[in-house]
């Protein structure tokens, strides 16, 4: 027979919302959030030619510019304050968490609790301003050079003075973002640092629907590519949903512990395994990686005599890197399945995890304690991380195949689908906790009035 509780959590709604105050404000105080971030995007540098930039962008499409534009919402492109959005302190994180994982000294710190987050989330700070200020000097230095020699020239007063100015702005923007993701977390819904990624892809697709009914209205794109398109984005969109949420949960038991009243029943749980244990980083890696070489090759062009051999290299690499090639996707395939192996085995570890089930008793159904039960653990998720690679290939991979087939400028890439549809079911799995919390609350009220009544 079902539990109150469990009645509360089947009959779980929006009905409530109304009621819910806190919910309230902490929704309103995301979307206040949010709308700081979008006006932060249209704030330009100081120094720099808002429409030479422009143009000069467009000249450079294709690279790995797109990828860090798409994350930051446009701010890239536009060259604003926040340009590099924050995707410094993403790499930081990244960074960290591989280090704590390989390395003994930030192992044993990440294993101290509370105050070895701390830490953790202190050098990866530390790690975010000193990225953003390499990256923020090299994009100044990069925007003087490759302006000049384009014959136009995207800053206006070129010099020590504006790479210096844009790094101090560059670093101050990003670092305000992840002030403002810290408010959104403890004071909003939702983790604050995901939201503004999300938030910023979201930006464009007003603009990306606007073009392709456009381009369906003159006739450019066919009606049945328009119904293709958005079948497509709808499927995966339910795949996704579906696989983000799969698990293999691993019956856990643990032996009957005497009490006073006698011997009590053996408890049981389960160790879940998710089927895409990486999440989202291989494609981030991957993509990173295979575009660097194209943003390279199409900045060191600019200044290679068009009747040399460098160049006729230069030129052959672009093509056959560029998105929707053969090469482009058999390399972008094989590098998020590698990703996703390598990163499931640092984030994973079975022998920890063993060790973990053995000190508090626990253990596996017919499977020994210790290097037995580590085997097994490696053993169970070697093959669903086969079935998770496989998954995050064919979400990453179609999407570039469609917009080779169709020439569809598709905004929504795999990686970008991925962070929006993880986010989006985060942020709704913590507003309906909060709506269960309320109506607990609601319950323990009356339970404890029923009481005094008696």
């Amino acid at each position: 027979m079902a539990s109150r509780a469990d009645n509360i959590a089947s009959n779980l709604n929006l009905a409530n919302f109304s009621k819910a105050t806190e919910l309230k404000q902490r929704i309103w105080f995301t979307i206040g959030a949010l709308i700081v971030f979008r006006f932060l995007s249209f704030v330009p540098l100081p120094g720099v030619n808002p429409l030479i930039l422009s143009t000069l962008y467009d000249q450079t499409r294709g690279g790995i510019l797109d990828l860090f534009n798409t994350f930051s919402g446009g701010s890239l492109e536009r060259m604003s304050l926040i340009a590099l959005g924050v995707m410094p302190y993403i790499t930081a994180s990244i960074v960290v968490q591989l280090a704590a994982s390989l390395h003994p000294s930030l192992m044993a710190l990440k294993k101290e609790g509370e105050a070895g987050r701390k830490k953790l989330n202190q050098y990866t700070r530390y790690g975010a301003v000193l990225l953003c200020a390499v990256q923020g000097w090299f994009l100044a230095s990069g925007l003087e050079a490759y302006g000049a020699q384009s014959g136009l020239q995207a800053v206006v007063n070129p010099g020590l003075m504006f790479r210096v100015g844009a790094v101090i702005s560059l670093v101050g923007g990003t670092m305000f973002l992840l002030w403002l993701g810290e408010q959104i977390t403890s004071r909003g819904i939702g983790n604050g640092v995901s939201l503004i990624i999300m938030a910023g892809i979201v930006a464009q697709f007003p603009t990306f629907t606007a073009n392709m009914f456009e381009g369906g209205r003159t006739g450019s794109i066919g009606p049945a590519v328009i119904i293709g398109f958005i079948a497509m984005v709808v499927g995966l969109v339910l795949f996704i949903c579906f696989m983000e949420r799969a698990q293999r949960r691993l019956l856990i038991q643990y032996p009957k512990r005497a009490s006073q009243r006698g011997m009590m029943q053996a408890d049981r749980s389960h160790l879940p395994l998710k089927i895409n244990t990486a999440g989202v980083i291989p494609p981030i890696f991957a993509s990173s990686l295979l575009l660097l070489p194209l943003t390279i090759s199409q900045f060191a062009g600019n200044s290679v005599a068009t009747d040399s051999a460098t160049y006729g290299v230069i030129q052959t690499l672009n093509q056959y890197l560029q998105h929707g090639q053969p090469l482009y996707l058999s390399l972008y395939a094989i590098g998020i399945i590698f990703f996703c192996f390598f990163y499931t085995a640092v984030v994973f570890n079975p022998e920890e995890t063993a060790e973990n089930l053995k000190k508090n008793g626990g253990f596996i159904p017919g499977i020994r304690p210790g290097k037995r039960t580590a085997d097994y653990l490696d053993y169970v998720l070697t093959r669903i991380t086969v079935i998770g690679a496989i998954y995050l290939t064919l979400v990453c991979v179609l999407p570039e195949y469609m917009i080779a087939q169709t020439g569809v400028p598709l905004f929504l890439g795999g990686t970008s689908l991925l962070i929006v549809v993880n986010v989006t079911v985060d942020t709704i799995s913590q507003i309906q906790s909060h709506l269960l919390a309320h109506q607990y609350g609601d319950l323990i009220k009356k339970a404890k009035l029923k009481g005094r009544l008696r």
